[in-house]
């Protein structure tokens, strides 16, 4: 299951319509738009939280034709995240002096993730909807905050599963909830309403990343190790750890910082062992749990097309 290929053949109508306003909206600054392109911001893919925007607003009753423009608010603010979390992974250079060419596309990634934090505000206030741009000011907070826990968390074989787990709530989960949430307030739903959306979404963005996690071990060769090299210690290598002695995790974490970006077969040999630690199925098997609970969240709703496809959705996240 690839995480990121949830684009379900029956949703391609609404994909066409978030990608027209992606194209209709984004200014066409060249520089911006050379690095934006690196994550097909105009591309296929990553329309996930849109689709979720767009989603929840028919569940809840709306049917106008601005849904469209203003579910491209957390495809800006998702690209943003990952422009500025690119930055963040080259932040350790060790000794070597970056190129200026390395310079010139982080300040590059910098500005395109400002450029589109501003644009996704411009939008919103179009909803002149005071409670919606409440929940986007604390979500974009919240997501910031992420990115400084993980930060500081980078190399440290010691994080715990609390520690790990509000990272991915805060980088991760906390927009699939926004979108959801935003998706009834408007529609104008009542606050029951919004408050199970925002924790179907909060639980369907938890199995999202942990999904994304167990990818990292079961990948193409090409992308093997790519998280642990930027110093990134996830659920399936936490629970491998745990299973071991101190002085086994003292041995690998040395090994790391003599390695780190050294060796290919380094980290192949840490993926062999998650691999063969049997977390993998304990990680799905907690997707699972987080997926079934969204589920419940959306049992407060009357059945409806729209709550059949956010169910579907739901259950894709772990097939």
């Amino acid at each position: 299951m690839d995480s990121h290929k949830l684009l379900i053949d029956q949703f391609n109508g609404h994909f066409e319509r978030i990608n027209a306003e992606l194209s209709r909206t984004f200014n066409n600054l060249v520089s911006l738009t050379e690095v934006i392109g690196n994550h097909s911001f105009l591309g296929e893919g990553k329309r996930l939280r849109p689709l979720l925007f767009v989603m929840s607003s028919q569940l809840c009753g709306y049917q106008e034709e601005d849904i469209y423009h203003f579910s491209t608010i957390f495809e800006y603010i998702h690209t943003a995240s990952l422009l500025h979390d690119d930055v963040l992974n080259n932040a350790e250079m060790g000794t070597r002096k970056p190129s200026a060419n390395h310079v010139s596309r982080n300040s590059a990634a910098v500005l395109g993730g400002d450029f589109l934090k501003t644009k996704y505000f411009s939008i919103a206030v179009g909803s002149n909807n005071l409670d919606f741009l409440k929940i986007l000011a604390d979500t974009t907070t919240r997501m910031d905050e992420g990115q400084v826990l993980e930060f500081a968390q980078r190399g440290n074989w010691h994080i715990s599963r609390d520690e790990y787990m509000e990272i991915v709530i805060s980088k991760t989960a906390v927009l699939f909830s926004a979108a959801c949430a935003c998706g009834a307030i408007i529609a104008g739903a009542e606050k029951q309403a919004v408050y199970h959306l925002s924790q179907f979404g909060l639980n369907l963005g938890i199995a999202f990343q942990i999904m994304d996690d167990i990818l990292d071990y079961t990948s193409c060769e090409e992308e093997f190790g790519k998280p642990l090299r930027n110093g990134r210690i996830n659920l399936p290598l936490i629970y491998t750890l745990s299973n071991l002695k101190g002085t086994e995790i003292e041995r690998l974490e040395a090994l790391f910082k003599n390695h780190k970006g050294k060796d290919k077969d380094y980290y192949k040999k840490i993926i062999e062992m998650v691999r063969n630690n049997g977390v993998i199925g304990r990680v799905r098997s907690e997707a699972r749990l987080n997926v079934d609970k969204a589920a419940r969240f959306l049992g407060y709703f009357s059945a409806s097309p729209a709550k059949e496809d956010l169910m579907q959705l739901n259950a894709d996240i772990i097939r």
